[in-house]
């Protein structure tokens, strides 16, 4: 009898998208269900696969240990230099915790411009993009149409560094296309309020700029994230800003993280279209094995659930959310909790501001990477100071006999 991807999930110990990941690798080769809707695997494949991991394991490359003073996760609270992020999302300005980040200073009256030159650069930039582009793509090529600009960018002694990530972000927020359609605007005012009109038509309130300003502080960092780590591994290599903000967007693109925002924007509005908040969590679990904005197995640093989502949900909430809207996101939570202890993750909390706010349906991924452009740039920051190509692993080969 062939195996379902939740058995396999178990038989191998690992989450069912280490699954997904075995299969785009080659390492398993499912067939559908009868019905299209689902995948089976062979069980002796499966038995294979164990068999290698175990005999791999007592080799498994741990890499070196990095020692970082940014971010900590500790009783299940997220803390950014020691200070609780849930506190500072509803005090500080996303510029304020950015310093705060980069080099310990705390000021929420400064305000990221973008260099007027490298802004015009971007904005053409951005008029040669087809309509349907998305913002996670046009960011990409903002930052190395910015990068193109900057002469100074190769100068990573820490002042310089903290001057262009505040270039970097004053761009990527200014040089994306207003929602209206009207002509780019140059606003001096925070990112937070700068970044709405780029991702709704919707008329801002104090209260949603708010909880957009406190979006972007709680993303901000969560350690070495794959993307975080990645953007080290370019600072590693003393790539300048650009190229390690570019290194954390690449692997930012991907479908277990940064792009599962967008996914439990599908789920929740699917959910709300639908008024079966529980149907619909059954059968994305039926197919996907997992469901997009959830925990499958909870998570290891947070116990009684994600601070952030519990943080972020909680600011929605008290924005003008439609009675449906409401229905579909409690009753997501409690389908989750059913039969488990999965719990929301920060992506349904972003799910859930970008259908409050009426905002684009990529807009979660944007407001995730703007905000992880900070921690990025405070991981170049410490990284610049280390040891340079630290991060050379040796690989155990695995493949045929050598003859």
């Amino acid at each position: 009898m062939r195996l379902t991807t939740e058995q396999v999930a178990d038989r191998l110990d690992v989450k069912t998208e280490t699954v997904y990941s075995y299969v785009s690798r080659g390492l398993l080769h499912p067939t559908r269900t009868t019905d299209g809707k689902g995948s089976l695997f062979d069980p002796e494949e499966v038995e294979r696969l164990a068999t290698r991991r175990a005999r791999d394991r007592k080799h498994k490359d741990r890499g070196p240990g990095v020692r970082s003073a940014i971010t900590v996760i500790k009783d299940g609270r997220l803390y950014y230099r020691g200070v609780d992020a849930t506190k500072l999302a509803v005090g500080e300005t996303f510029e304020g915790v950015a310093g705060w980040l980069w080099n310990s200073d705390l000021d929420s009256s400064k305000t990221f411009g973008a260099p007027p030159e490298m802004l015009d650069l971007a904005q053409v930039n951005m008029t040669t993009l087809p309509a349907s582009t998305r913002h996670i793509d046009r960011l990409r090529v903002i930052t190395a149409v910015a990068a193109s600009a900057d002469p100074f960018r190769f100068n990573i002694q820490s002042e310089a560094v903290i001057a262009t990530g505040k270039a970097i972000l004053g761009v990527m927020v200014d040089a994306l296309p207003l929602q209206d359609g009207k002509p780019f605007l140059r606003d001096r005012h925070d990112l937070a309020t700068r970044l709405w009109p780029r991702l709704t038509t919707k008329p801002p309130s104090d209260q949603a700029i708010s909880t957009l300003n406190a979006a972007l502080i709680l993303m901000a960092d969560h350690g070495l994230a794959t993307s975080t780590f990645a953007a080290r591994v370019a600072a590693s290599s003393r790539a300048n800003p650009y190229a390690v903000v570019a290194a954390g967007l690449s692997a930012f693109d991907g479908p277990l993280h940064g792009a599962a925002a967008t996914h439990a924007y599908q789920i929740l509005k699917d959910a709300i279209k639908s008024g079966d908040p529980m149907g619909v969590y059954a059968e994305r679990l039926r197919t996907d094995g997992m469901v997009a904005g959830f925990f499958p197995k909870g998570h290891r640093h947070y116990p009684d659930g994600d601070i952030r989502a519990t943080a972020l949900l909680s600011l929605v909430d008290e924005l003008p959310v439609p009675p449906k809207m409401r229905k579909a996101i409690d009753g997501l939570i409690d389908a989750a909790a059913a039969r488990g202890a999965s719990r929301p993750s920060i992506e349904l909390a972003l799910a859930a501001l970008v259908h409050a706010c009426q905002m684009r349906p990529d807009a979660g991924e944007a407001i995730f990477a703007i905000a992880r452009t900070a921690g990025w740039i405070a991981h170049a920051l410490e990284e610049y100071e280390e040891p340079g190509l630290r991060f050379r692993l040796e690989g155990t080969y695995t493949g045929e006999p050598i003859t």
